[in-house]
């Protein structure tokens, strides 16, 4: 199997970014390289704008899945390559195009080289927002289907060619989306006292949210409020009617997760109390935690610690969000990072991560498959 196809095809990917259940090229160029393999072992199922594939083993006594998320972002790319984006204001600044390239790979090696259980190809859409995991498991195609145990990688800029790395437990954290629109009266500048300001009230409620995680949250615990922007207000001599403040809530403990919203609630109905406004809040998209199974990752890391070509780390848990953790909390499974060698991180307009990583997960996985499958 050449590995510099899947170098093309992920060249091929990253010119067409798309958002969440936008991915209508990408899902055909996957379509097209799937179809152009023997078909007596595969069955492919359109989900939206995803993907199911199964392949068939030998003798299965149980079914593997494999996931690979396949949206953009909202980045106007920098790269300055040859195959950027051509999509204006999107790029693959999360790798995806990588994740889709590398199963692509290892659908092919058990396709040419059958392992012994069934696999099951999950290439999920809108990872990045509003969320394709759990609709994808719930979903008809997902219950004739379902696999025993899943597994994914997520490219790691920070990490060289040849590493991985992962941990048993809690790997990726609870994350929410956080918008709050709050709307008071307006007027002149002269007239203030006729006027609810709610730049006034919106910068008040970001201070008190900022107590939430120093007061409310057990210090042995951990969790991140942040307010990544805010809104409000026309020109500078009019009093602003409106404003909005848009943030996201990361937390450790699906607990600590249910805890912050209900202070951030009690926080607001003071805020509307005591300004005499109105607020709304919305928490967006929600991703719940990503938690390896212990056995299968301390497997998974034996397996690859007894390649010589491969350096295993037990990395830390992170305070990312990943809504593979809805797959791994319904079956066994597990992630792992993937270093790609990029000085640039991840959702950066200049991510440009080693190709060379890819041959090097598609051997990795592919051998772990034949090894997990033999047992």
């Amino acid at each position: 199997m050449n590995p510099d196809r899947f170098i093309q095809i992920r060249r091929e990917l990253h010119k067409i970014p798309e958002l969440g259940f936008e991915e209508f090229k990408t899902q055909q160029v996957l379509l097209s390289y799937i179809e152009s393999l023997p078909t007596e072992r595969i069955e492919i199922k359109a989900w939206r704008t995803g993907l199911f594939v199964k392949v068939a083993g030998t003798n299965s006594t149980q079914t593997i899945g494999y996931r690979a998320d396949i949206d953009g972002l909202p980045i106007t790319e920098e790269t300055g390559l040859s195959f950027a984006s051509t999509h204006t204001g999107r790029m693959h600044a999360c790798g995806h195009d990588f994740h889709m390239s590398i199963a692509l790979g290892v659908l092919t090696a058990v396709v040419e080289e059958p392992i012994i259980d069934d696999m099951v190809f999950i290439f999920q859409p809108a990872e990045e927002g509003p969320g394709g995991a759990l609709p994808m498991l719930q979903s008809e195609q997902m219950k004739k289907w379902k696999p025993d145990i899943i597994f994914a990688l997520h490219i790691a800029p920070e990490y060289p060619v040849g590493t991985i790395a992962t941990r048993p437990g809690l790997l990726f954290a609870n994350t929410s989306e956080l918008f709050i629109d709050l709307k008071g009266k307006g007027g002149h500048a002269a007239y203030p006292h006729h006027t609810n300001d709610m730049v006034i009230t919106a910068s008040h409620l970001v201070t008190q949210l900022q107590t939430i995680v120093s007061r409310n949250v057990d210090p042995l615990d951990s969790a991140v409020v942040t307010v990544g922007k805010i809104t409000a207000g026309t020109v500078q001599n009019i009093i602003a009617e409106t404003a909005r403040i848009e943030g996201t809530i990361r937390t450790l403990s699906a607990d600590t997760m249910v805890l912050v919203k209900e202070r951030i609630k009690a926080l607001v109905a003071g805020i509307e109390t005591g300004f005499q406004c109105k607020v709304e809040i919305d928490f967006g998209s929600n991703y719940y935690q990503v938690y390896n199974e212990e056995q299968l990752t301390e497997e998974f890391m034996t397996l690859a610690d007894e390649s010589e070509k491969i350096n295993v780390i037990e990395c830390r848990e992170a305070m990312t969000g990943e809504d593979f953790g809805d797959m791994v909390a319904e079956i066994p499974g597990f992630m792992f990072w993937l270093g790609v060698n990029s000085e640039f991180g991840l959702h950066h307009a200049k991510l440009n991560p080693s190709e060379e990583a890819i041959p090097t997960a598609i051997n990795l996985i592919t051998t772990y498959l034949r090894k997990k499958s033999n047992r």
